[in-house]
This record gives C-alpha cells, structure tokens and sequence, in this order.
C-alpha cells in the first residue's frame, strides 16, 4: 500500500503543494468555467429564442383574436349591445392567456382600455393603458411600417412583451403579451437544474480525477517523499560521511520522462554527497556545517574565549630520515586514532601541519561541557593510545628476535616508528574566523594563547612529560567537581618562555583513571610528591635539601632540575624561581 505525504511539508517556510493538487485545481476549475459559461451563454441564448418563439405564438393568438374582434363589431352592429360584445373579446381573451400572469387587451389611442383579459394572478383589470411610451410607439406606427412587438410597463410596474394590431373597426391596438420575470423565471430554474448537474458531475469528476490522477502521478509522490526525506536528514546539518544516503528508488519505475529526471536528480545528490564529503574532510566540521546553511563563507571573525591543543611527535625530523615515503603511513595511523579522540571530546581539528596538530575547544556554543576538561580528557587519551601502539610494536619486535637475529636497518625503523608524542594546552581569549582572500581562505584562531599551547608542547620535551598545562586550565578544570576528584595537579616549574618576559607556571596533570601504565596515579604519585617537596626547596634557593628530595624521585623530570641545579648547593645571587627558557 502506498504511503500517504503528511498534509503539508515544507522547504523553510515554504509550504510544498502536490502538483497533482494543483493539476486537478486547475482541471476542476477550466471545467467549472467552462461548463457555467456555456450555461450563461446558452441561457442568453434561449431567452431569445423563447422570446422570438413566444411572440409567433401569441402572434397567432393575436391574430385569432383579431378576427374575433371583427366578428363581434359585426354582432354589436346588428345587436346594437357594445357591453356583450365587449364580454365576448374578453372571454375570447381569455381562452388564449397561457400563463398566470398572461394578457390580452384592447387599448384606444389615448389609452383607455376596452376590453381586457388576465391571468389568475392579475389582481385587478387594467382601467388603463399607462405607458405613454409603449403608447406612441403603436400610434407612430400607423403611420410606417414598424415591427410588431412590443415591450411596456403595466400599471402595477411589471414589464411585458408581445404583439399588437391595429383594428380600424373597434379603433383600438389589440394586444396580446407576457410578462418578461416569467420567462426568466423559467429560464432561471433551467439554470439552476443545470447547475446542479454541472456540480454533480464536477464531485464525480473530482474523484475520478484523484483516482487518476493518483494513479498516473504516483512515481511523483514516492520521488517527492524521497526527497523530502533527504531534505530532513540535511536540514540542519552536513551528513555526507554515512553511508545510509537516502536516495530515489526508480527500479519498479517506467521508462518516461519523470523516471529520467529522478534519475538525473540520483546522480546529481550523489555527486553532491561525494564533494561535501571532500569538502568535510578539509575543513572543521563547524565550518562545513555553516557554509552548508548559509551557502557562504564570509572573511571574518570574533573574540572567543577558547582552550587550545597542541600535540606534536617527538624528534620528528629524525624519524623521516629513517621511514622515508612509509613515514605517511604511519602518520595516517597515528592522526586516525588522534582525531578520533579529539573529535568524540568535542574538540575542533583547526589544522595538521606534518607531525602537530591543533585543536580548540568551545567554538561551538550549544556544547556546555567544561572545554579545559574536554581537552585534557583528550591529552591523557592520545598519550594512551600513542604508548598502546608502541606497546604493540614492541611485541612484535620482541616476536621477531625470538626466530631470527633482527639486523641494523630494521632496529633503526623500530626505534623509528617508536613515536611519542607532547601535549601542550592553553587557553584564553583568542581571535576566531577565517582569514585570506576571495579565491583563498582558511579557518584559523590567532592569539598569544596558541602560541603559548605551542609552546608548552615543546616544554614536554625538556621536562620528560606527556602533557603540560597552564594555570589557566587548572583553574576551568577545577570548576568541574567530578574533575576535582580525578586530577591531581603538579606544579612543575616557573618558566620565562622564548619571546616573553612575563612568568608563567606550568603544571603537570594527571589522570587518576589513566590507562597509560607509566604514568598511572599509583605508580607516580610517591615520586611526584617527593618531586613536589623539591620543587619548593627549589624555589626557595635551598638546593642542597632540593636535590635530597629530586633523588628520591627517581623521575626523568627531577633529573632536569639536578641537571639545572649542578654542584651548587643554593640558589645564585638575586634568585626568584624564575627559570628562563633559552628555546621554543
């Protein structure tokens, strides 16, 4: 059974109208035109012909009576009795009327009435002839020759129409005519009888037209319920990935012309699918999604607070040199995992550029998590998968050794596909929106705190550690009281960086629910308090007792500070805790 369209659908505010609606309006109203014109038409029509055939009827009445006129002028002259002959006419008169308001009259010239007739719904007799008009027109006709008929105003107002004769011996025009309203009146319950027909058989054609209609145009509305489908699956917004594409089934469809518009219509959205899967993959998603509602992308941008991320591959350079042409390869494994994890914390990839990434949180308004908590979620998460892949080259390595000695070039790879990687969040008041020409543009966040995520990716080199954050993300992450709970931050320096003269602390945070082995809660917690304890030593110039504690640690991060702090035993002259960064 075929599925019924809702009543309405829309496109906007546009309401959408089923064209076999609009075939069958227009059908339905040509033939109500049609057949009411003919019927007003025709109705013109009849009422002369009735009129004309009326009047050769009472045409020869006229003349019967006539004749009866003359024969009673005779019998009055013999009889010597007018008031006889008179009764006479009129009950001749009478025997012609043929309707209720029918007349036949004698009328002298200056109009009074000899003998008169009417029907069964004439109140009174005519006393007198009133229409001067009607009148003349008879008396001027003595004179030429002139048409018969006659139309004229009773004494009650009422208009008529017939014949008159001019009979010399009773020196009166003999008038034979009916009233005009009851002839349209039957002209009228003609037209409604008609009407009513025509109603009839415009209900039956309706239906037979829907019938019809829908029958032949039934391709029409599984074509427009396709589309109207596809309408609401992109309505808001960009879907291009799935492969469930709603498209028009045309495989039980005829060979006609709307079969071949319908399929013209399946390769057109598939190729549009296609280019906004391309376009998708080049662009954030935001980006994708705006251009998709508005069918532009305007040069322009705005302040927004924002949290950015910035993950880069560790000795990178190095690794090319080994891996060659295979380095794009494992770059695509990594980036897989990495924009995965990224993008299921609400984050927005704003560009890959060789081994880094960057990332920003809060550029879409309807997300209302914590973004420092999205993408230090997403921190610990590629950490994790990152040392899960070397975790699994590791194995098979391991695998290999056992059956056959491994040679140089092949421990060289190893060590080469080996990646870790160092993420640097920040976060702040940041300039958002695209920026270029015309012909060229590009989706871009400008600020001094990108450039800070950069660099504190960088710090995670110096300092033997996965992740490093700003203050400002402990601050927004410790908003969060489920948060609060799962991380524990450390501080792990106050730096200077390259090309700043302010001073910045820098934490190290971590995941109490991390997976990532190495730096699972349990098994650094001790060596970071310890860590901790020497930092403030530190600080406080009190080096000796520092380097105590940073032993105990046992981190590759207090290695940097007994490394930093040498032979020396306190602090140098004018010491604030303050280290300068000599590189980016």
């Amino acid at each position: 059974m075929t599925k019924k369209l809702p009543r309405t659908n829309y496109v906007g505010q546009t309401p959408i109208v089923p064209i076999r609606r609009k075939i069958l309006f227009v059908f339905i109203l040509l033939f109500l035109v049609t057949c009411f014109a003919t019927n007003i038409i025709n109705l013109f029509l009849s009422q002369n012909q009735i009129i004309r055939l009326t009047n050769q009827v009472i045409a020869d009445q006229l003349n019967e009576l006539y004749v009866n006129a003359g024969n009673q002028f005779q019998i009055m002259s013999y009889k010597n009795d007018r008031k006889s002959s008179l009764d006479m006419l009129n009950q001749a008169g009478k025997s012609l009327l043929s309707d209720h308001h029918s007349v036949a009259l004698g009328v002298r010239r200056d109009g009074n009435i000899i003998f008169f007739a009417g029907g069964d719904k004439i109140k009174e007799d005519w006393m007198y002839f009133t229409d001067q008009e009607a009148l003349d027109q008879m008396c001027w006709s003595l004179t030429k020759e002139s048409s018969p008929s006659l139309s004229f105003k009773s004494p009650e107002g009422l208009s008529y129409f017939g014949v008159y004769k001019y009979q010399k011996d009773w020196d009166c025009f003999i008038i034979r005519a009916e009233m005009t309203l009851d002839t349209q009146r039957s002209l009228l319950k003609n037209f409604i009888v008609i009407s009513v027909i025509i109603i009839v058989l415009t209900i039956v054609s309706m239906a037979t037209g829907t019938f019809i209609f829908s029958h032949l145009l039934e391709n029409i509305q599984r074509y427009t319920r396709a589309i109207h489908q596809i309408h609401d699956k992109t309505r808001t917004s960009i879907d291009a990935s799935s492969d469930d594409k709603p498209v028009i089934d045309i495989s039980q469809s005829p060979n006609d012309d709307i079969t071949y518009l319908a399929a013209n219509f399946n390769e057109l959205y598939s190729t549009t699918q296609d280019l906004l899967m391309i376009f998708q993959k080049f662009v954030p998603e935001n980006v994708a999604n705006e251009a998709y509602k508005k069918h532009t992308i305007l040069l322009d941008g705005k302040p927004k607070e924002l949290t950015i991320l910035f993950s880069d591959i560790k000795s990178f350079t190095a690794r090319t040199e080994v891996l060659e042409d295979d380095i794009i390869k494992i770059l695509n494994v990594h980036y897989k995992s990495v924009i995965e994890k990224i993008s299921s914390n609400k984050g927005i990839i704003g560009s890959i550029i060789g081994d880094a990434i960057l990332a920003s949180y809060g550029i879409d308004e309807s997300v209302k998590e914590n973004k420092s908590l999205n993408a230090l979620n997403s921190a610990w998460e590629i950490t994790a998968i990152t040392a899960e892949l070397r975790n699994k080259i590791s194995a098979r390595f391991e695998e290999i050794k056992k059956t056959r000695p491994v040679t140089e070039s092949e421990r060289k790879v190893f060590d080469a596909v080996m990646f870790d990687v160092g993420v640097g969040i920040d976060g702040g008041n940041v300039f958002y929106g695209n920026i270029g020409s015309g012909n060229r543009l590009a989706n871009t966040v400008i600020g001094d705190n990108v450039n800070s995520a950069s660099r504190l990716e960088g710090l995670t080199r110096i300092y033997k550690v996965p992740v490093i954050i700003s203050d400002y993300i402990r601050k927004e992450v410790q908003k969060d009281l489920n948060a609060r709970k799962r991380f524990v931050f450390y501080e792990i320096d106050t730096v200077t960086v390259k090309g700043k003269t302010e001073t910045v602390k820098i934490f190290l945070p971590v995941d109490k629910e991390c997976v990532y082995s190495e730096w699972k809660y349990e098994n650094v917690s001790e060596e970071l308090e310890c860590f901790e304890k020497g930092l403030d030593l530190y600080y406080k110039g009190k080096w000796k007792e520092a380097k105590v504690e940073m032993k105990k640690s046992k981190l590759e991060l207090a290695e940097v500070f007994l490394e930093r702090m040498g032979r020396s035993s306190s602090a140098p002259a004018e010491w604030r805790g303050v280290w300068t960064m000599k590189e980016k």
